[in-house]
């Protein structure tokens, strides 16, 4: 992934980051951002996001936020992606 990209996706989604200070957003992790877009964004963001990523990076990511016993995501959200990464990633 190219670090320039993934700050310009970061910078056009700040409105997403709202609770997070202006001078940490670019420095965010990926896993924060994949967190994020999964649970607020619109469809095109979230196409975006594995368009500059990789749907089998999203989904590595997504399996591993959600095997710990904290789960952050809404069980409608969970459950979406749960049958779409069945689906779509590898």
């Amino acid at each position: 992934m190219n670090p320039e990209s993934y700050q310009e996706y970061i910078r056009r989604h700040r409105r997403l980051f709202w609770d997070i200070r202006e001078d940490a957003v670019e420095n965010l992790s990926l896993s924060a951002v994949v967190e994020t877009i999964l649970k607020y964004g619109h469809t095109s963001d979230i196409r975006e996001l594995i368009d500059l990523a990789g749907i089998d990076q999203v989904y590595k990511i997504f399996q591993k936020q959600i095997s710990g016993k904290r789960v952050n995501y809404p069980k409608r959200t969970l459950h979406f992606f749960k049958l779409y990464f069945e689906k779509h990633a590898s």
